[in-house]
Formats: C-alpha cells, structure tokens, sequence
C-alpha cells in the first residue's frame, strides 16, 4: 500500500505548523515558526480546488502584495504552491483585528482613534500612490502587531487599473456597510474616492463603537448610504463631526481628497506636521549584515547570496532574508539556528539548511509558483462574503487576468530596485465569526459585523453572536 503524502510535506524542513488561528470555506490560517530563524509566522493554506472562480484574485494580490512595501501593509514573506494548494507565509500580527479591539472597548477615545486613523491614513496614501485602490476598507481588515501598529490586509478586492487612478472602475465590491454611495447605486467610480469615503465609515466606527449606515434589509441600507444621513452622537467632538463630514460626502467630487485628509487639522492635532505616507523601508539595496549571516551560515560567499537575495522569489531565501531583518529592526541579535535532531531520530532529508542551500545554488528564479501573496481575506472570512460583481464583468476581468507564474517572477527579479523590505511582522485573524448574510445573497454583499445601535439612543457596541 502506498504511503499516504501528507499534503503540507512542502513545508517541511522550512516551517514547523502549530495551532489554526482561523478558517474558512477554502483556506486556514496557522500559526508557524521559521525554523532557521525561530520567528513566528502566519501560513495561509488555501485549497486550489475550492477556491475556483475565485483563483485569479489570488494572483492578483499575490502580485500586488510583492509591489506594496509600508510598514502599516502586512508583508508576505513566501509562496509555496503544489498541484492542490497555495501555502502564503505571511506577517505574524498576534494584537489580531482592529474589530475585535473596538468591541472590547465599546468605542475609542477620540486621541487613540487619531493614532490609529493616521497610520490608516499613511498605509491608504501610500497604496493610492503606487496605483492601487484598496476596496474592501474595514476594521476586520486591519490587523495589530505585537507593538500595536496596525497592518492593512486584504488585498483580494483591489483595482490596478491600467489607465491609472483617474480610471473609472465598474466593478461592484467590498462589503456594503462600507461602501462609497456611487458604487452601491451601480455608477462607475474612481477607486481613490471610493476608499476616502470607507475611510469616513471606518472611523466613524472607531469614535462610535457602531456604523452609520446599518440595517438588516440591505436595500434599506442602499437607501441610507445613498442619501448619506448618519447619527451624530453627543460625544463627538467638533473637529470629529468636521472630519467625518468631508469624508462621507454623497457626491465624490466634493469629498476630501487623500492629499488634503493627510493635513486635515483634526488629524494633525497634537503633531507636529500631517501624515507621512512614504514607506520606511530603502528601495535599493540589500542589508549587509544579513547577507552575511546568511552566506557564513551556508559557506557561500557574500556576492553569491546578495545576488540570490536580489532575484526576489519569494522563496525560502527571501522569508530568511525578511525575517532576519525584521530581527535587526527589532535590536535583536541577526543569527540563524539550526534545529538539532533528537538523539535516536533519523534526521531529515530535507533540513532548513538543505531547503536554504537549495535556492542559493539556483542560477536563476525558482520557474515554480513563488510570489503569491494574500491577505487574510479571500479565505478566512471569504470573498464570498463580500460584495462583488464576480468574475463576468470586463472591468473586473481585465483587473484581474491570471498572469503565468514564470512571468510574475521575471517581473520581480528584472526591477533592480525592488524595496528592501525590511518588514515587520506579519498579520493573521486569532478569531472568526460567519458572517450574517449567506453566500447566495444576490449580490454577495456581507453584513457589517461591527456592532450597531438599535436605537438612536445606544452608545455602547455589542459584540456580533457567533
């Protein structure tokens, strides 16, 4: 009888899998530690089979995600894929979701919500800059690292559009309590205006504890965003009630821009200038000390792993590479271990130091499925859950074209500048719960699971039921 494979044996000697942190329909997400560093890191499984017309956004974040470099975006360290699954190593957020923080606090002070809206501020700016619209802006989106910084996630949703920002978009998606008025009314929209007026909603959601626009008929709830009257609780501040103002504007054209939301008084108060939106990490060039930790560790020279490091293949050398500068940022010493077998145990084929040695000793970019990032979206909690227009519409189609593995990977080894990356952890969900519309809903719009008030008078949050 044959011996049965196990079906994550392309993790071994790389990752050591520990407890599931979250699950969906097509995918889980695992709790993991890098066995040549000992860093901690999220893998995200996903099942190829299940995930069906849903596979090209995949892609599409995959390569998204290799493009994006900021220290409040989660940073995909590796993509393994075999004929059944896709394996994302990604950035350790164990803080969990922004949505889970809030409704352990009913709601936020007014000076924590601004440290949070302004690190939400740079990730979105930085993402409008390099050509990307988010669109599925939301708390279940953000994720908190272990000092507390937040991570954007989720990049299954997102538009790049050929034309550029100023390129209307057709596709509706994301979820409906957050979604601009324009795109839940079926107009062609602009995916920057788009995402300024989630990033009112989302706010909002952090000084109130519940939503603007909610109610349990979504054609109601249609109604409410379109004509955008929302509640305006006695504890916002002036400057709060402003704020909210210029981002949940019906008409797009009179909504703040992300440039002047950026240096919008209420988001400067108590700064000292407005939101940087840049990336920290360097753009050119690789850490030296890592290199050298890397090539005494594996008995190469120095110029032969700098010149690996730099074909990008989100390989186990580029997880290595990442996590051990994440190490140095952190103040940690740079080193790299090397797991002893127990005494009796017949050690492994397939060491770290052998899967390392492996991809240093390739000439050129692994030819395999290697560079497919993802946010904790597609599957934990589901693009089924989310609304969209699905994969019929042309728009959408020409977004999200399926881009062959070997020409993703070229498109990363051949820029000569790709981001350093010197990343911070990655993120992934300590909890899930299903969402309350169901996945034949006409138009695959999921329920906001942020509390909401039953009445004018309610103040406090509830936590969604299980």
């Amino acid at each position: 009888m044959p011996q049965q494979v196990s079906p994550y044996a392309i993790l071994e000697g790389q990752y050591e899998l520990h407890e599931t942190i979250g699950s969906g329909g097509f995918a889980k997400v695992k709790v993991a530690t890098h066995i040549l560093s000992g860093e901690k890191v999220a893998v995200k499984i996903m099942d190829k089979r299940q995930l069906g017309d849903d596979l090209p956004r995949i892609y599409l974040e995959i390569e998204a995600m290799k493009q994006l470099s900021h220290q409040h975006v989660c940073k995909l360290y590796q993509v393994l894929e075999t004929e059944t699954k896709i394996f994302m190593v990604l950035e350790y957020c164990p803080g969990g979701e922004l949505f889970d923080y809030i409704v352990e606090r009913d709601r936020l002070e007014e000076d924590e919500a601004r440290l949070f809206f302004r690190q939400i501020a740079s990730a979105v700016a930085y993402i409008h800059s390099m050509g990307y619209a988010h669109r599925d802006l939301k708390p279940e989106n953000l994720l908190l690292d272990d000092d507390q910084q937040l991570k954007l996630i989720d990049f299954g949703l997102c538009a790049n559009p050929a034309g550029g920002m100023d390129q209307r978009l057709a596709t509706c998606c994301g979820s409906p309590a957050y979604a601009a008025p324009e795109l839940v009314s079926g107009h062609q929209y602009l995916g920057s205006e788009a995402d300024i007026w989630s990033m009112g909603v989302l706010l909002y959601a952090l000084l109130c504890g519940f939503l603007p626009f909610d109610d349990e008929n979504l054609g109601a709830l249609y109604r409410k965003i379109q004509a955008g009257v929302y509640e305006k609780p006695e504890w916002l501040s002036a400057g709060s009630r402003d704020f909210l103002h210029t981002m949940l504007q019906v008409d797009p054209k009179r909504r703040i821009t992300i440039t002047q939301l950026l240096n919008h008084p209420w988001i400067v108060l108590g700064q000292p200038h407005g939101v940087d939106a840049t990336s920290k990490y360097k753009t050119c060039g690789v850490d030296e000390d890592v290199i050298t930790e890397i090539a005494v560790h594996q008995g190469k020279s120095r110029v032969a792993v700098r010149q690996a490091v730099c074909r990008w293949s989100y390989d186990y050398l580029t997880a290595t590479y990442f996590l051990l500068v994440t190490q140095k940022m952190k103040g940690k010493p740079i080193r790299l271990i090397q797991k002893v077998t127990p005494l009796g145990e017949i050690p492994s084929q397939r060491t770290p130091a052998r899967c390392l040695m492996e991809q240093l000793n390739k000439e050129k970019p692994v030819d395999v499925p290697c560079g497919m990032p993802n946010s904790l979206g597609n599957s934990p909690r589901g693009l089924h859950t989310s609304l969209e227009g699905g994969l019929d519409d042309i728009d959408l189609l020409s977004i999200c074209k399926v881009t062959p593995i070997d020409q993703l990977v070229d498109k990363v080894v051949g820029k000569t500048t790709n981001p350093e990356l010197e990343l911070t952890p990655l993120v992934s969900p300590k909890k899930r719960r299903p969402p309350s519309v169901g996945d034949d809903d006409k138009e695959n719009f999921a329920q906001p699971r942020v509390p909401t008030p039953g009445h004018k008078s309610r103040k406090k949050a509830t936590p969604s039921t299980p």
